[in-house]
């Protein structure tokens, strides 16, 4: 099976886009391990695939995969680039369109200076819908892992994100906590793992471990739940700067009910085609 692709990235989250309007494509597992292979297949974070909408009033339906082959809920860099690819490649003439996710609708909007604008929804910060094993709904949870305690505050955004203040991001322990963070009993989705310095009220330093993934240069969902915890504990105000390995995002959010709205660049890196054999 041919597949054709393109490999785009958002702030160096990179992702393999399939548009599986236009061609037939089964997507499993195995054929999302083999593709998002760096050495053997084609290399990505994310495995992202545009299909039809399956139900009225929106325009696609947008499936994520993790290199490891887990299917995901929702990918906020993969959003800016999914809207920038259905319209390059003339799929809609629309620049703002209507993205049906597994974790709802999401409305990704492309501004004429080329950035991307995305309604990622307003966050879960209920414990049990986000899910996160807890009998308080307090903003700082404690997290035991490895003999300390971490504060963190739990947030979705479609996907679960534990989200940590630390004094310096370069030497944050995201690899050593990272993966331990990800599989934590509290966390029975598994969860992505936020390491946030608070710069200014305004401004922070963030690093995500991802679930699936490993650190990413960036995480676009990552970047809005961190602005969402750092403004509930009092730390940060509307609009955010986000800076994250690979680049800049500006994130904005009004409180508790309100959706976020994340603004940044999507690229388009090179196309191809390649012989599926998973």
């Amino acid at each position: 099976m041919k597949l054709k692709f393109t490999k785009m990235h958002g702030l160096g989250n990179d992702f393999v886009v399939i548009d599986a309007i236009n061609q037939a494509i089964s997507m499993t597992p195995e054929l999302a391990r083999a593709l998002g292979d760096r050495r053997f297949g084609v290399g990505c974070d994310q495995l992202l695939i545009v299909e039809r909408a399956t139900q009225p009033g929106v325009d696609f339906r947008y499936r994520i995969f993790n290199a490891d082959g887990s299917e995901v809920e929702q990918c906020g860099n993969g959003a800016r680039c999914f809207v920038r690819f259905v319209v390059d490649k003339q799929l809609t003439a629309k620049t703002e369109i209507r993205v049906e996710t597994k974790s709802g609708i999401i409305a990704p909007h492309l501004n004429d200076d080329g950035l991307v604008t995305v309604d990622m929804g307003v966050p879960e910060l209920t414990p049990a819908r986000i899910p996160f094993v807890s009998e308080s709904d307090a903003v700082v949870q404690p997290l035991e892992v490895d003999g300390q305690v971490l504060a963190i505050t739990a947030v979705s955004m479609g996907n679960p994100h534990a989200v940590q203040v630390v004094a310096d991001a370069d030497t944050a322990p995201v690899e050593q906590l990272g993966p331990r963070i990800e599989h934590h009993p509290r966390f029975p989705a598994r969860v992505n793992a936020g390491f946030m310095q608070v710069v200014d009220e305004h401004s922070i330093r963030l690093r995500v471990f991802e679930r699936g993934a490993g650190e990413t240069l960036a995480c676009g969902t990552g970047a809005c739940a961190a602005v969402v915890a750092g403004i509930q504990r009092q730390l940060l105000v509307s609009p955010v700067r986000v800076a994250t390995r690979g680049g800049e995002l500006s994130i904005a959010w009004n409180g508790p009910g309100t959706p976020v709205l994340m603004t940044g660049p999507a690229v388009s890196v090179f196309e191809g085609e390649i012989e599926a054999r998973a």
